[in-house]
C-alpha cells in the first residue's frame, strides 16, 4: 500500500494503482472520456488531467501511478480551467446537435460539458465528416467523433477483429475502418461492442423506429411483438425501473401501449430451436459427421459472420437450425397466419433484441420461409427504450398481463437462451432425454455457466461421452477456432456467442459509462431459470401443440423448410 492524499484526504491504495483508479477507489470523481481499464489507458482526452503538489505541469491521471507521499489535487481551480479548455477543443470538432443524437442525456461529452459550465463556443468549429452507408446496421458519424481510440481498442483487444483503425495525424486525425474501405468491404461482424463502449453518439445502431411507428400507424398491418431473452433483463434499466419493477409482463403492458396487437415470448421459439438443434447433434453425432470438427450452434449471427469470413471451413458444422428470432417469425407467418385466419404478409412482425447483429440477420434473403418477410423489423434494447418514452408512457404505474397464447409459453431453458452457456445446457437437457426418455436433473450441466472465456466440460448420457466447449468474445472464440482447426482439442459439440457473456452483453443492450453489466443480467436469467416450473424445452406445452397441429416432428419436412437454414448461402451484405 502507498500513503497518498486526495484533495486533502489521506488515503491509502495499492501500489501501481493509477491516479484514476485510487479516486475511483474513494468514491472521487475524475471526468474522463477516453479511458477504458486494461484497454484505452492512452491519457489522450486530457479530461482527467490532475494537480501534483510540486509539479508543474498537470498529469493524466489513467496512466500516471499514484506514489509514495503524493498530494493530488483533482478539481484546483489550474485542473477546471485546463479541463475547460480541452473539453472546448473537442466540441470545436464535435457535432454538438444533441437532439438529433441518440445519445443525447446519455452521453458523457454532453454530461461533462453540462458540468463544467460550458454554455458557449468559444473555439473556431471545424467538423468534417466521413460518408456512410446508412443502410448498413451500425451506423458511424464522424462529425460526432472525439477520437478518443475506444472502438479500436474495444474491437482489436476484446474483439480481435480490427475493424477501426486512425488515418491522418494531428488535427486531421480521423477513426476509420481499416484501410479506408467501406464499411461492407471489411470483417465486421455487426457485434456492437463499439457501439456500447463509444462515449458518444458516434456509433450507433441503424434506427428503424420508424418503421416500426409506420406500421403502427396503418390499419391493414396486424403488428405482432416478440421479445428475447436477454431484453427482460435490461429493458428497464435506462426507464428508471428497479430489476423487480422491470419484469417481463410489465414490458407486455408496455408493448400493447405502444399500439402492438399480440406480444410474444422468444424464449418460445428459443425451446423450438433446441428441438431441432438438439434433435441435429444426436443425428450429427450418431451419423459420424463430428469426427473431424464439432457441430457449433448458430444462433448468434455475428458468430455466424465471423466463422463465414473467418474460418469458412467450419461454415458446414454450423447447426442447420434457424435463431430462435429466425425460427419465431416463421411461425408467426405460417401457423399463427392460419390460427388468425390471415395471410402472411397481412402480419408485421418486430423482434425485440439486444443485438446489433439481428438486424442483419432478419434482412439475409435465403432466410425468409413463410413466402413473405419471416422478420420485418429488429429493434434493440436502446431503441425499445426509445419507443416507450416517445409514447410518454408510465410504465412503472402499469399492471402487469401475460404474453399472448400460444406462443407465450416458454421454460427455464429458454430463458437461459441469452447468457453464456445457456444454448448448451438447454440443449443438453434436452439431449439427454431423446436419448434415454427420461429428465436429467435440471441443472445437470451446470459445469458450461460461469464467465471464464473459454470454457469446457465433459458429460456422460447413457454410456456416451460427450465434449463440449462454450466460448463468448471473437477474441475467445478465435482461440478456441484456432484450437480446433489446428487439432489442438477436439470436442463434439461447442457454443460460441461474439458478445462477451453472450446476449446479455449484446451490443444492442443499454448503455452505462464504465459500468459492464452482462454478468448481473446473465445471473438474472439463470435465477428466473431455476424459478421456473418449467425447465425443458421438449416439456413446453405450447411447443408439444405446434409440433403437433403444424410441425409434425423435428427434422421433418415441414420443420426443415421452416426451421432451418444454409449459412453457406448467407450474403454478407447485400
Amino acid at each position: 500500500m502507498v500513503n497518498i492524499k486526495i484533495n486533502g484526504t489521506d488515503l491509502q491504495v495499492p501500489e501501481n494503482t493509477t491516479i484514476l483508479e485510487a479516486a475511483r477507489l474513494n468514491n472521487i470523481n475524475i471526468p474522463h472520456l477516453c479511458y477504458l481499464k486494461g484497454l484505452n489507458e492512452i491519457g489522450a482526452c486530457r479530461v482527467c488531467v490532475a494537480e501534483i503538489v510540486g509539479l508543474d505541469r498537470l498529469v493524466a491521471s489513467c496512466n500516471t501511478i499514484a506514489l509514495e507521499g503524493m498530494e493530488i489535487r483533482t478539481n484546483s481551480p489550474k485542473v477546471r480551467q485546463a479541463r475547460k479548455i480541452n473539453v472546448e477543443l473537442l466540441l470545436s470538432q464535435h457535432s454538438a446537435r444533441c437532439p438529433e443524437c441518440a445519445r443525447s442525456g446519455n452521453c458523457e461529452l454532453q454530461r461533462i460539458s453540462n458540468d463544467l459550465g460550458i454554455l458557449e463556443f468559444p473555439y473556431h468549429e471545424d467538423i468534417k465528416g466521413i460518408e456512410w452507408n446508412q443502410d448498413f446496421p451500425l451506423i458511424r458519424n464522424d462529425k460526432k467523433c472525439i477520437k478518443c481510440m475506444r472502438c479500436i481498442q474495444v474491437c482489436e483487444k476484446v474483439q480481435q477483429m480490427n475493424v477501426w483503425d486512425v488515418a491522418k495525424s494531428g488535427s486531421q486525425t480521423v477513426v476509420d475502418c481499416r484501410g479506408g474501405k467501406d464499411i461492407t468491404e471489411i470483417n465486421c461482424t455487426i457485434c456492437g461492442q463499439c457501439i456500447t463502449h463509444c462515449p458518444v453518439g458516434a456509433l450507433t445502431e441503424r434506427d428503424d423506429t420508424q418503421k416500426v411507428r409506420d406500421a403502427l400507424a396503418d390499419p391493414t398491418k396486424i403488428v405482432i411483438a416478440s421479445v428475447a431473452p436477454a431484453v427482460r433483463t435490461s429493458w428497464g434499466e435506462q426507464l428508471g425501473l428497479t430489476h423487480e419493477e422491470a419484469t417481463s409482463e410489465r414490458l407486455v403492458s408496455a408493448l400493447r401501449e405502444v399500439g402492438f396487437h399480440y406480444v410474444f415470448d422468444t424464449d418460445f421459439s428459443a425451446d423450438l430451436t433446441i428441438m431441432e438443434e438438439g434433435s441435429e447433434f444426436l443425428k450429427r453425432l450418431t451419423d459420424g459427421e463430428l469426427k473431424e470438427y464439432p457441430m457449433f450452434t448458430s444462433c448468434c449471427p455475428g458468430w455466424v459472420r465471423f466463422v463465414k469470413m473467418e474460418y469458412p471451413e467450419l461454415v458446414g458444422n454450423l447447426s442447420s437450425a434457424k435463431s430462435p428470432q429466425q425460427m419465431f417469425g416463421a411461425i408467426i407467418k405460417t401457423w399463427y397466419a392460419q390460427i388468425l385466419g390471415v395471410k402472411a404478409e397481412d402480419i408485421y412482425h418486430v423482434s425485440f433484441m439486444p443485438c446489433t447483429a439481428k438486424k442483419y440477420e432478419c434482412d439475409v434473403e435465403c432466410m425468409n420461409s413463410s413466402g413473405a418477410r419471416d422478420v420485418d423489423a429488429v429493434l434493440t434494447v436502446r431503441e425499445l427504450d426509445r419507443l416507450i418514452r416517445s409514447e410518454g408512457i408510465n410504465v412503472k404505474d402499469l399492471a402487469e398481463s401475460g404474453f399472448d397464447m400460444p406462443l407465450g409459453v416458454a421454460s427455464g431453458a429458454g430463458h437461459i437462451f441469452g447468457t453464456t452457456g445457456g444454448v448448451m445446457e438447454a440443449a443438453l437437457r434436452t439431449a439427454y432425454n431423446l436419448v434415454t426418455g427420461k429428465n436429467p436433473d435440471p441443472d445437470a450441466f451446470k459445469n458450461v455457466r460461469g464467465y471464464k472465456g473459454w470454457k469446457e466440460a465433459e458429460f456422460e448420457i447413457n454410456g456416451t461421452k460427450l465434449r463440449i466447449a462454450v466460448a463468448h468474445g471473437l477474441g475467445n472464440i478465435r482461440k478456441l477456432c484456432e484450437a480446433i482447426k489446428n487439432k489442438e482439442v477436439q470436442y463434439d459439440f461447442v457454443e460460441c456467442m461474439a458478445c462477451p457473456t453472450g446476449c446479455a452483453g449484446g451490443g444492442g443492450q443499454p448503455i452505462f459509462e464504465g459500468e459492464e453489466l452482462g454478468a448481473d443480467r446473465g445471473r438474472l436469467l439463470l435465477a428466473l431459470d431455476k424459478k421456473s416450473n418449467l425447465r425443458f424445452s421438449h416439456e413446453n406445452p405450447s411447443i408439444i401443440q405446434c409440433y403437433r397441429e403444424f410441425l409434425g416432428k423435428p427434422l421433418g419436412e415441414k420443420s426443415h423448410h421452416l426451421l432451418h437454414t444454409d449459412q453457406v448461402r448467407w450474403e454478407l451484405w447485400k
